[in-house]
């Protein structure tokens, strides 16, 4: 699925081939509401501060190309991101050298990924009250837009109608939740490609 030195650089798409010709991947989290849990302990576990309600989240990755290439198994909406990445198995789907984007909500991932030799390219934090420099806000601005495509899937996979942003899982349906995630990333996987 991967390449050792990253993508083949004629089949990126030309936003990439420049600068980030060696991003193998691109992540995000998937929110997806479920009715709320009768156990107070569910509830905890699942209520997204984020969204307000409560969710099962999961790590979505793509290539530079739109096309997923890992699916998180579900969390509980509590779960930050940075769990997500730890407790999942995703670093186990990338090799030595790779690097990966992603935006800033990933901040505390990147000492996690350096253990394995990967690289994560995300906006540069900026502390609160102070003006980001020139540089700064046009390296955001960049990544920002390569960072589109991973929210392209997510639009798709949100056309579901299970997934749609305000569809509320019934509860007896998140015990399979992990399986239907995984059939629309493949469903989405056989559409017209997302990056022209």
């Amino acid at each position: 699925m991967f390449h050792r030195s990253g993508p083949k650089k004629r089949t990126l798409p030309m936003a990439f081939r420049h600068k980030y010709y060696n991003v193998s991947c691109i992540i995000d989290c998937l929110e997806i509401e479920i009715q709320k849990p009768s156990k107070a302990i569910n509830q905890a576990l699942t209520w997204s501060e984020y969204k307000k309600t409560n969710t099962i989240k999961y790590l979505i990755s793509c290539t530079p190309n739109g096309l997923v290439n890992y699916i998180s198994p579900g969390f509980g909406g509590r779960t930050t991101d940075t769990c997500v990445v730890e407790s999942c198995d995703f670093v186990k789907s990338l090799k030595s050298g790779m690097v990966v984007m992603a935006d800033r909500g990933f901040k505390h991932v990147e000492q996690y990924l350096k253990k394995s030799n990967i690289t994560l390219v995300r906006p540069p934090s900026v502390e609160t009250g102070v003006k980001m420099s020139k540089s700064q806000a046009k390296l955001t601005k960049q990544i920002a837009s390569l960072r589109i495509h991973v929210e392209r899937v997510i639009r798709r996979l949100r056309e579901f109608y299970m997934l749609k942003p305000h569809a509320c899982v019934n509860l007896k349906h998140v015990k399979i939740l992990d399986d239907i995630v995984i059939i629309a990333c493949a469903l989405i996987n056989l559409q017209d490609s997302l990056v022209k």
